[in-house]
């Protein structure tokens, strides 16, 4: 590897230029065994340009007067700490991925130090640049430039605990465990859906609520994705809607690095990525040397950034394992650790004289540009900020209302409720009159439907559909994409604590975004997922779109609310509860993303069923007083059912108590004596009704008790039929009560 070009590259900042301690010894690398990469090209390959450049975001800041300069030496040694810091991180752990961070800590570096508008100190500034390391496995490459940017949540030692038991460093990126982490990834092609959401979201907001000469909304959205990344299919149909939206300022840096765990790419993936970027509406970039050529990488994303129209991919060739003369450029540095005796030669390679995570003082101070930079850019926001809130009163206070996360005073007032006269509904309209009374008085409520909004009955009405030039609109239309829906719906609601999205789809095709679901529950996102035609009630489309075992799968999941209403007071105490879950107002303390399963067929009002009752997530709506002699549960259309059978028994002199279960998570919040008053343990006469899978309600009904339910798949005929045929009905719920008494 030749020597590197002394070009000192100027970045403004608050502090006067640091002299380097250390000389940077230029790396003598010659494993690069791809013929594409020469060695000769890591040398500066733009000697042309001029000799000073500015490297500070876009946006200038005045504050910001003097500068700091990194020549090209110091620049490529904080590159190197990166690398080094990543593989004795995975070393240390035994664990890990080093291959990524690598080959991306060029990338990396200029995006972190250069571009990024961020404040290391200020994690979670509104208007910061949002970053998205979509091939999570490498995440000791984020958690590497954290440290060095000076993020308080990554120290050094953090970096020594990667992969350990509650460390700040999980062996993925973790928003909840790692402040400064925008999302969770580690699922191939999550980040990137994500980052979608993301950059969804800042045009939304900027087109709501910039006025000529103050923009209050106004930063990027970086994203990291690799091979794995564009072989998902998910990442296809989020960059696709990405495309259709025109999304300006999302911009991917596209791994290439053509190794995958089982090898070369080649054996596998040989598509043209760009082309099909191309073809998806994209504003596409190579850069063909990533492992050294800065001003490559900068040119790219300066050029992303003039392209307002467009996302923009950046395809950036790679070595994986940059450095390592023998795993670079194998699947074998992609999933383990280098190893003492290759760490040794790796460092000798780069000219890499400091051991085992030790970090030359020139590193910090040539990374700190980003933290003083980023003080400044927030300084002005604050002061823009204020001049709007001063200009547009009224536009000022729901904008700090949602970005803080506030709930107007009343929001829930919105809610209707009902009584037995109101005509029976199917709860996809009860939820359809939720939404739409919802919308006005909460600014972050938007969402859609997987070109389902006809059956969903997710339209609201008083919004047009967010479009390319008419970003603020609220009604999302994301095509046949339920996996790309569910994270990008994901990635709005971790875009700022005001966001409250919901996307909706048959329940019975949770299947295909169900990734995204758990990601949302365990990142703690708030997204509500509105699933309509819940059960064989929906009838003659068969079982193909019959949900019949998913009600027990969800509720298996952690962190999520799986819901099932009864009626319109149900359905209206289900948004409340799901509203209060996205801002984390709940005995957790954090957010959770809820389910809703919503029904096709109508059903009637029940004189006993309440928000309030909801909130407890199982409660009384028939037969309350005293102690029953036999007690049906049940949920969503079949309470009804269950209210008319214990009539029917009342009839021949039983006392009978029908419980709604709408939650069973909810109700297992509650407290024992509160779920004893419910279901007294003394009474095990118990009867469930649910047109779903029977799994679960043994736990509630007890080994003397019966589960009413489908335990096969379902059938192509009208919903009454079905119903008869599988024994789902009141005279069935009756003689189930009558052989336990």
């Amino acid at each position: 590897m030749e020597a590197l070009l002394n070009t000192p590259v100027t970045m403004p900042c608050l502090a006067a230029q640091q002299k380097p301690r250390v000389a940077a010894q230029a790396a003598n690398f010659s494993g690069l065994r791809r013929s594409s990469i020469k060695g000769s090209q890591v040398a500066c390959r733009r000697p042309s340009l001029a000799k000073q450049r500015l490297v500070a975001p876009v946006r200038a800041v005045a504050a910001v007067e003097e500068e700091i300069k990194v020549d090209e030496k110091t620049a490529m040694l904080a590159i190197n700490a990166v690398r080094f810091l990543s593989i004795d991180g995975v070393n240390k752990a035994n664990s890990g991925h080093p291959g990524l961070p690598m080959g991306c800590a060029p990338m990396g570096y200029v995006l972190y130090n250069e571009y990024m508008q961020h404040n290391p100190k200020h994690p979670k500034w509104f208007n910061r640049d949002r970053f998205v390391l979509s091939a999570g496995h490498g995440c000791m490459l984020q958690y590497s430039l954290m440290h060095l940017t000076g993020y308080e949540s990554v120290s050094l030692d953090d970096c020594k605990q990667f992969r350990q038991w509650e460390s700040k460093t999980p062996g993925h990126p973790e928003n909840f465990e790692t402040e400064g982490i925008e999302v969770t990834t580690g699922p191939l092609g999550q980040g990137i859906a994500n980052a979608v959401g993301l950059a969804a979201s800042e045009a939304h907001l900027a087109a709501r609520f910039n006025k000529d000469g103050h923009k209050v909304v106004d930063h990027y959205t970086y994203c990291i994705l690799g091979d794995g990344c564009n072989m998902e299919g998910i990442s296809n149909e989020a960059c696709s809607l990405a495309g259709h939206w025109g999304l300006g300022k999302l911009i991917a840096l596209y791994d290439d690095n053509k190794i995958s765990i089982d090898g070369h790419t080649e054996i596998s993936f040989t598509e043209d990525v760009n082309a099909r970027f191309e073809a998806l509406g994209w504003h596409v970039q190579t850069v063909k040397d990533g492992n050294t050529d800065l001003d490559a990488i900068r040119k790219a994303i300066d050029e992303a950034k003039s392209v307002t129209d467009k996302p923009s991919m950046i395809k950036v060739s790679t070595l994986i394992g940059y450095g390592s003369p023998n795993k670079a450029d194998t699947h074998g540095v992609h999933g383990s650790p280098l190893g003492a005796d290759e760490t040794k030669l790796t460092r000798e390679a780069l000219k890499w004289p400091y051991g085992e995570f030790e970090i030359p003082n020139e590193v910090y101070d040539a990374f700190s540009a980003a933290g003083k930079k980023g003080k400044a850019v927030e300084e002005e926001w604050n002061k823009t900020l204020e001049e709007y809130c001063g200009k547009y009163k009224e536009e000022g206070e729901e904008f700090k209302t949602l970005i803080n996360g506030v709930l107007p005073d009343g929001w829930d007032d919105e809610l209707p409720t009902f009584t037995e006269k109101d005509k029976p509904l199917a709860t996809r309209l009860h939820s359809q009159t939720m939404l739409n009374a919802l919308a006005p008085v909460l600014p972050g409520f938007w969402g859609g439907s997987a070109d389902l909004a006809p059956s969903n009955m997710t339209l609201m009405k008083m919004y047009g559909d967010f479009q390319k030039g008419q970003y603020q609109e609220k009604n999302l239309r994301y095509g046949v994409r339920e996996h790309g829906m569910g994270a990008i719906a994901n990635g709005i609601a971790l875009h700022n604590p005001g966001m409250i999205p919901y996307c909706a789809t048959f329940f019975n095709f949770t299947d295909y975004m169900r990734g995204a679901i758990r990601m949302a529950a365990l990142s703690r996102a708030g997204t509500i997922f509105v699933m309509t035609h819940d059960s064989i009630g929906l009838g003659e489309d068969g079982p193909t779109h019959q949900p019949v075992e998913h009600l027990a799968s969800f509720r298996a999941m952690p962190n999520i609310l799986m819901m099932r209403p009864g009626d319109g007071n149900e359905t209206a105490g289900c948004y409340k509860v799901a509203v209060l879950n996205n801002r984390g107002m709940n005995q957790k303390g954090y957010g959770r993303p809820t389910i809703l399963a919503l029904s096709r067929q109508g059903v009637p009002n029940l004189p006993g069923t309440s928000k309030e009752g909801v909130e407890k997530g199982g409660y009384i709506v028939h037969g309350g007083d005293g102690t029953p002699d036999a007690i049906i549960l049940a949920t969503g259309t079949e309470l009804g059912l269950a209210v008319d059978a214990a009539k029917e028994l009342e009839n021949d002199g039983k006392k009978i108590r029908v419980v709604s279960m709408v939650s069973w998570e909810l109700f297992e919040e509650q407290d024992q004596q509160y779920k004893d008053s419910i279901l007294p343990p003394d009474v095990h006469a118990r009867v469930s009704v649910e047109a779903a899978s029977t799994f679960g309600w043994l736990k509630y009904v007890g080994f003397k008790g019966i589960s009413l339910g489908v335990n096969q798949f379902g059938q192509s005929a009208p919903a009454p039929t079905i119903y008869e045929k599988l024994g789902i009905t009141v005279d069935g719920a009756v003689k189930a009560v009558k052989s336990l008494l």
